[in-house]
């Protein structure tokens, strides 16, 4: 359900960002007006950030992390069902601002003030968008306390803290830094409404409420980043070693590296701030040069991964290997704007708004495609079309790359974010053709996923094995497709992080963990001594 609803607000969502780039193609005013479109890119970011990509986590989360740690169910389903009656309703109530008089909120997704007040926006989309987004967020913590709850009380008998699957570990952290930042949020919110109706004068321009806003809603968003980005990393690190068929390369390393990236987050809100020079440059500064290292021991152990491996591009591993390349683009574009000079240069330009897809949509949905392709025959019992799988990613791919990497130039060219037209003189035309010709194909490139999906749920070839790809590491892999009622009719014995693969190559078992943890033995060296846990 909650996969469901997720990709039905991704499909609204990329649907809004298609009307805006079509407005922006050429200069003029085509069919939109201003105020139209102020709606489209506040709801569009709302949608795609707080509406699919936070929800979509626990979609994944729901169905693999049980069966990963040996559990029949999460901990609390009835909570569980809670969670997600609360996210679709405060979905909904955040959208319906479309069909009130006034239109939808129309601030950005960011919503700074003054530009939230009742003076500034006196409809009562705003208020829907508040209200909504406060009833959404409520669902959101009741998920993290079910999955925080899941992980420590419901290992199966053997699973350690460190043989649980890298997913399970990027779900386990995500789930507390939710509880950091939402309430967070939610306070920031419940504020917001008693400023526009109690007269509460919290965000009052004339106290610094302004800058408080912001303060607030980065504390938020930075973490809200890595809590779309860490369960992703997680489904990218189940994914590699399958189709590399080889162990993770630095399993330690990785749920460490996550950890760091964790703690972080928190500390790098201001980096959104640099241009209000009411923050501490150098340190915000430090923060987030510091928070790539973690992220480049991951993609280190990523490419590690694959090193020298039997690597087959099956339609999960071309999506994961898309979100490596696109990833690393955006990571690299954010060291950039980590230094104040650039920053203040290109802030608030399209430079800003191609970093933030490329970290953004070079996670969340190339990872959601992986993990959708991946753990489809686990859910269904049916695999997907390779053809169209493949179809669908190149599409993916170069439509994104098409609509993005020239809105890197946009930006250094000046040309600033939420402006609904620009003038011809300005030059801008050419790169905005070619970004809107590679939206159109990135919004075409959903319809052989969604023709995907309902074929092969139909009709798609059958899976009688536990494991369809041959090579699965975690526990999801030990139980049939799909998996009983209960997850389990009995459970393989858990000596590693690998239980899966062990059950299936018993004989291999001393040869692949003598090559995950190499050493200079394989060149007349000794080879790195393997204690049983």
């Amino acid at each position: 359900m909650y996969i469901a609803t997720s990709i039905a607000f991704f499909l609204v969502g990329g649907l809004m960002a298609l009307l805006m780039r079509a407005e922006l193609a050429v200069p003029g005013m085509q069919f939109l007006s201003n105020e139209q479109y102020n709606q489209l890119f506040t709801m569009h970011g709302t949608i795609m950030l707080l509406l699919y990509a936070t929800p979509i986590v626990f979609g994944f989360a729901n169905y693999i992390l049980p069966l990963q740690i040996g559990a029949p169910d999460v901990a609390f389903p009835r909570l569980n069902a809670f969670s997600y009656w609360l996210y679709l309703f405060g979905a909904l109530i955040t959208t319906a601002g479309f069909i009130t008089p006034g239109g939808a909120a129309d601030f950005g997704w960011t919503a700074y003030t003054p530009l939230t007040s009742a003076l500034h926006s006196p409809g009562v989309g705003a208020d829907l968008w508040i209200m909504g987004l406060a009833v959404a967020g409520l669902g959101t913590i009741l998920g993290g306390v079910n999955m925080i709850t899941t992980v420590i009380c419901l290992r199966a008998p053997g699973m350690t803290m460190f043989r649980m699957p890298i997913f399970t570990w990027n779900i386990l952290v995500t789930s507390i830094l939710i509880l950091l930042a939402f309430p967070l949020l939610t306070a920031a919110l419940l504020g917001l409404a008693a400023d526009r109706h109690l007269g509460a004068h919290l965000f009052d321009p004339a106290t610094g409420g302004v800058l408080l806003w912001q303060h607030l809603f980065w504390f938020f968003g930075h973490p809200e980043v890595y809590i779309i980005a860490l369960p992703f990393f997680g489904i990218v690190s189940e994914i590699f070693p399958v189709f590399s068929r080889k162990p993770m390369f630095g399993y330690t390393t990785l749920i460490y590296a996550t950890i760091a990236i964790a703690a972080l987050s928190i500390a790098v809100w201001a980096h959104h701030m640099y241009a209000t020079g009411a923050v501490l440059l150098p340190f915000f500064s430090f923060m987030t040069f510091l928070i790539a290292v973690p992220t480049g021991v991951k993609i280190f152990n990523w490419i590690g991964t694959m090193w020298r491996g039997q690597v087959t591009l099956e339609t999960p591993m071309l999506f994961s290997i898309g979100f490596l390349i696109t990833f690393l683009f955006g990571g690299l574009s954010g060291v950039l704007l980590a230094s104040p000079p650039i920053d203040f240069h290109v802030t608030d330009t399209y430079f800003v708004i191609a970093h933030f897809h490329y970290v953004v949509f070079g996670t969340v949905v190339f990872a959601t495609y992986a993990g959708i392709y991946f753990w489809f025959p686990k859910m269904t019992g049916r695999m997907m079309d390779e053809r169209l799988g493949k179809w669908h990613f190149w599409l993916t791919f170069l439509g994104f790359h098409g609509t993005f990497l020239v809105q890197h130039w946009l930006g250094n060219e000046g040309m600033p974010r939420r402006y609904a037209d620009y003038l011809s003189s300005d030059g801008f035309t050419t790169l905005n053709i070619i970004s809107t010709v590679g939206a159109f194909v990135l919004g075409a490139s959903t319809l052989p996923f969604v023709w995907n999906v309902f074929k092969s749920y139909r009709y798609g070839e059958v899976v009688t094995v536990d494991d369809p790809w041959g090579y699965g590491n975690s526990l999801e892999w030990a139980t049939s497709c799909p998996p009983p009622r209960h997850n389990f009719t009995e459970l393989p014995r858990i000596r590693s992080e690998r239980p899966a693969f062990e059950l299936h190559y018993p004989h291999m078992v001393e040869r692949m963990r003598s090559e995950a943890h190499v050493g200079p033995g394989s060149h007349g060296g000794h080879t790195t001594e393997v204690l049983e846990q």
